[in-house]
């Protein structure tokens, strides 16, 4: 029957010519349709929401599900091993989940190449295992996002077979095809255009991940109700992948074309219309456009990693940088230090040569600033890249749980990817057992914007760097919030202004550190050790 259904459509918009785009010629003979997915339309269904108001301004933590805990004992991670660690993430303070793409895919690893958008990977469990982790986070606080591939499709979806098989196929212009190919083209270094007998496709990330035609209304349409499927069962939200490379206008136009924006406001009208969701999108070389409110709404912050590292390092150009950052940059940005691809920065700990104090500056700098902070899995304790991989699994391999050379704690089977370079250090069975450690350096951030709503939503007041000193007031309702961080490797006395009058600074990080008092003129004179920082409350 569904199959039947699949065939009356397809015919019918392959002899109407509906859902955008050309129509196939009258001369062409429509060519059978293959088996389909399920396309079915999907409409609103909100079934509320459980979380907290505001939960989306708590942190992130980004999670590779295949590299987190492996329930099942195949090597590789799964639904109902993130269930099994939900209580750490709980523990470490963090307020929802971003899942790297969880649906059926091809590429058996990364999954960003979806054959079913409605479906989820079969290493990872099933429908009712996804349900059964929304309903676990949710009973923790935690809300949980999922990654959105809008751009492109997996070759082996049965769209794009249908999409190659024939130029008359109804499907063909669910995709974007050319014969013959265009000249003059060059994406990433490469030609985006993959020719085939028939024409040839664009597909400019690999040729196994063929480019949607989001100019046809069908496909649009076709993404917004599998949104919709997600949504209804409960999920909080999405990442969206890639949003800068949605429409192409020419070989010197293929990025951030104007039509992107508005698809993607549209994204954000669709969520708009459900209960406290979070949307935020990838945008790497215009961050501040695509987080505007009539597009993605929030975008990760790709320009300030370099600012964040250059201040955590002692370099004084980046602590300016990192005071004069949210003077202009939208409060909704979602700010990080590394995530999942190599373009965006080596986990911190390679960045920062395993240098433990500077690893914690660079970890207070984002997450106490404004924006909604998104930590990478393991950088609370200090993971490290794989040393014998080369590319992004180099970034995405196997949680350190434990000291275990051989599996790390994550799997009872030899993990499908070596494990990184310093487990036998830095791992959560030997943090949580130090109270000087990474890990509990981050749980004392989270704690801190948990607990304080200036530093979770507040405005940005009175920022200023001098040398290696930032200083910045974090202000919600009556309650300001005073942050200071020294990078220097040297103590510090900071004069510091635009206080209220008599104001009682109420120590809040570190633990048993002394409290502080602003004088008549709203001048506060505090000491701060070298490469570190300190927390004032003002109520």
């Amino acid at each position: 029957m569904a199959l039947l259904k699949h065939l009356l459509a397809a015919s019918l918009l392959a002899l109407t010519g509906c859902g955008g785009g050309s129509s196939p010629a009258a001369s062409v003979p429509v060519a059978a349709v293959l088996p389909l997915v399920d396309i079915s339309s999907v409409t609103l269904s909100d079934p509320g929401s459980s979380l907290p108001v505001n939960w989306q301004h708590g942190a992130f933590i980004e999670i590779f599900v295949r590299s987190y805990q492996d329930s099942d004992g195949n090597g590789k991670g799964d639904l109902r091993g993130l269930i099994q660690r939900l209580d750490y993430l709980q523990e470490l303070g963090v307020k929802g989940i971003w899942l790297m793409p969880v649906s059926s895919s091809s590429d058996h690893d990364h999954g960003y190449a979806v054959t079913d958008y409605r479906g989820v990977e079969s290493d990872y469990g099933n429908l009712a295992d996804f349900d059964e982790l929304l309903k676990q986070a949710h009973a923790r606080g935690i809300g949980v996002i999922v990654d959105y591939v809008i751009n492109h499709s997996s070759a082996q979806n049965p769209l794009f077979s249908n999409s190659r098989d024939a130029v008359g196929n109804a499907y063909r212009n669910w995709y974007i095809w050319q014969d013959p190919p265009p000249s003059g083209w060059s994406i990433y270094g490469g030609n985006p255009w993959r020719a085939t007998g028939s024409g040839a496709y664009f597909a400019p990330f690999s040729d196994q991940m063929p480019d949607f035609n989001l100019l046809n209304s069908a496909v649009v349409d076709y993404h917004k109700s599998n949104l919709r499927f997600w949504l209804n069962r409960g999920v909080d939200g999405f990442r969206f992948d890639a949003v800068g490379n949605l429409v192409e206008s020419g070989p010197s136009a293929w990025e951030n074309q104007p039509r992107n924006y508005s698809l993607m406001g549209e994204m954000r009208s669709l969520l708009n219309g459900y209960a406290q969701r979070y949307m935020v999108c990838e945008a790497p070389t215009d961050p501040a456009g695509f987080a505007a409110a009539s597009a993605c709404g929030s975008a990760f912050a790709f320009n300030l990693q370099t600012s964040l590292l250059q201040a955590a390092k002692g370099q004084p150009s980046g602590v300016l940088a990192l005071a004069n950052y949210f003077k202009t940059a939208s409060s909704n940005m979602a700010t990080m230090f590394s995530n999942h691809d190599l373009f965006a920065g080596q986990r911190l700990w390679d960045q920062v040569g395993g240098n433990s104090a500077q690893y914690k500056l660079a970890a207070a700098s984002y997450l106490l600033l404004p924006g909604t902070p998104f930590i990478y899995y393991g950088e609370e304790i200090g993971m490290s890249g794989a040393t014998n991989i080369s590319d992004d699994g180099r970034l995405r391999t196997p949680m350190s749980w434990t000291a275990n050379t051989s599996n790390a704690g994550f799997s009872g089977a030899t993990p499908y990817r070596a494990l990184s370079g310093n487990v036998a250090s830095q791992n959560v069975a030997a943090q949580a057992a130090d109270p000087n450690s990474i890990l509990a350096f981050y749980k004392a951030m989270l704690k801190l914007r948990n607990s304080l709503p200036s530093l979770a939503q507040g405005s940005y007041e009175q920022a200023w760097a001098s040398g290696n000193l930032l200083g910045y007031q974090r202000l919600f309702a009556k309650e300001r919030t005073l942050v200071l961080i020294n990078y220097g490797d040297s103590a510090v006395t900071a004069a510091v202004a635009s206080l209220p009058a008599n104001a009682a600074l109420s120590n809040a990080y570190p633990v048993n550190a002394s409290d502080a008092t602003a004088d008549a003129a709203g001048l506060a004179n505090i000491t701060i050790a070298a490469q570190s920082l300190r927390v004032f409350s003002l109520r």
